[in-house]
């Protein structure tokens, strides 16, 4: 039976979106507020409510203002970012395995923050301004490697950020061998996520860079849906490919070394989630950028509450547990790649 294309594909309607993206931020709200009580030490909804609305001094208002909430902040953020950042990159490269980690913008920050702290310095300014120059040295290998007829060609920037990811681990795991024993576990545990230096100061610096980018992406939103039909197409219609795919990638590249600079190397967000997104409902950029956006703060945000409570008083790196969720998803991937992707 065949069904009317009018049917098929209806207009996006702005109220969808709205009300979508209202279901989610209720979502994100419940889900702070559950990582707000759990921990290694559990805050009722009383002590929770005293401490955030009558200013109660106390142990539980240190642990919820002083250790929880800022790392509630900077775990929102990051997921935010690290999901948009897959999203958009699976969308100009045209590609589903495309991910801020895959491609070695990731490793790149990561190799900038071992660096630093094997000089000595600190988490305050040292390791996030290397770590950001190491990912704006990725980004200058990428792109120079990445130019093709229509700006940059899917297959070599994939196979360029898996040159660049295997390069700099390599690098990373010389630093650790000849590191000592106390920088040996401070680098292990920043490689795989590390929000537990998170501080307000951090989420106060970078909110604003991720509002800005986010937006900025958003008004690309139109032409990602017309370029995901095919670069041809998409040219034949008007859009400046070359542009948007650079435009895109530098916003996306510069945001993704802000956000691991600070947070460490957590992989397979920006994968999980846009697909999930896409999966339920459907390629529209216009309503995949605020789900996506808004799902990775939730699953980051759930992801970390896992690691510091599933083996308390001890905690795991946040990036444990995503890389434990995404191993499983990216095999599933790779076996139905191109099912979807290689007829649009």
């Amino acid at each position: 039976m065949n069904v009317p294309s009018n049917k098929l594909k209806r207009p996006l309607e702005p109220k969808k979106v709205i009300g979508i993206t209202v279901v989610l931020l209720a979502a994100l709200v419940a889900t702070i507020i559950l990582s707000l009580l759990l921990g290694t030490v559990n805050i009722t909804f009383r002590e929770l409510r005293q401490v955030l609305f009558e200013s109660r001094e106390g142990s539980a208002s240190l642990i919820v203002l002083k250790i929880r909430l800022p790392r509630i902040m900077l775990a929102g953020l990051s997921g935010f970012s690290l999901s948009l950042g897959g999203l958009i990159f699976q969308a100009i490269l045209r590609n589903p395995l495309a991910d801020p980690f895959i491609l070695g913008v990731s490793s790149g920050a990561a190799f900038g923050a071992v660096l630093a702290i094997m000089c000595g310095l600190g988490f305050a300014l040292g390791v996030p301004l290397f770590s950001f120059a190491g990912a704006l040295l990725t980004i200058g290998i990428v792109w120079a490697m990445g130019r093709g007829r229509v700006g940059m060609e899917s297959s070599t920037i994939i196979l360029a950020g898996v040159i660049i990811n295997a390069f700099f681990t390599s690098v990373i795991m010389f630093f650790i061998a000849i590191s000592s024993d106390d920088r040996l576990h401070t680098m292990l545990f920043w490689l795989y996520g590390d929000l537990s230096q998170s501080r307000y100061g951090q989420s106060a610096m970078i909110a604003p860079f991720v509002i800005i980018g986010f937006v900025a992406l958003y008004g690309f939103s139109r032409h990602l849906n017309i370029m995901t039909s095919g670069h041809e197409a998409a040219l034949q219609m008007g859009v400046d490919v070359k542009r948007v795919k650079g435009v895109c990638f530098i916003i996306v590249s510069l945001l993704m070394g802000l956000v691991v600079s600070l947070s460490g190397l957590i992989g397979f967000v920006g994968l999980i989630v846009p697909h999930l997104a896409r999966m339920a409902l459907g390629t529209d950029h216009r309503l995949l950028m605020p789900v996506s956006a808004l799902g990775g703060a939730i699953f980051l945000i759930a992801a970390d509450t896992v690691a510091r409570t599933i083996m308390a008083p001890s905690e795991l790196p946040v990036g444990v547990v995503t890389a434990f969720l995404g191993a499983p998803f990216f095999i599933y991937l790779l076996k139905v790649r191109g099912s979807r992707w290689g007829r649009s």
